[in-house]
């Protein structure tokens, strides 16, 4: 049975930072793309960064672009979010995904990710 489990999320103040992990059992991911989104209160699920398979490449929204860090251990099968300069509109649950086409190329849309983990809470204050 595949499984993600995030960790790593709590409160912080604005400015801070807070590093989420991604552990992912039952399957070798080694060779999938994976993908951080996060939704907030009332509002739709969005992309927030993406990695390919090797880590060659990333890919980041234009709001989290220089604040943010994706990466990977592929012999750990975990990915891993860096946030830094952290805002209270980064406030949000913030959840782990693992692409379901065999490396490719990275994908924003959420259809794109067939597994997805339980999230963990992330919330900045002022």
């Amino acid at each position: 049975q595949v499984q993600l489990v995030e960790s790593g999320g709590g409160l912080v103040q604005a400015g801070g930072s807070l590093r989420l992990s991604c552990a992912a059992s039952g399957q070798t991911f080694s060779n999938y793309g994976m993908g951080w989104f996060r939704q907030a209160a009332g509002k739709e699920r969005e992309f927030v960064a993406g990695i390919t398979w090797s880590g060659g490449s990333t890919d980041y929204a234009d709001s989290v672009k220089g604040r943010f860090t994706i990466s990977r251990n592929n012999a750990r099968n975990t990915v891993y979010l860096q946030m830094n300069s952290l805002k209270p509109e980064d406030t949000a649950v913030y959840y782990c995904a693992v692409q379901g086409n065999r490396l490719g190329l990275i994908r924003r849309g959420p259809e794109f990710y067939n597994y997805w983990g339980q999230g963990t809470q992330v919330t900045v204050s002022f």
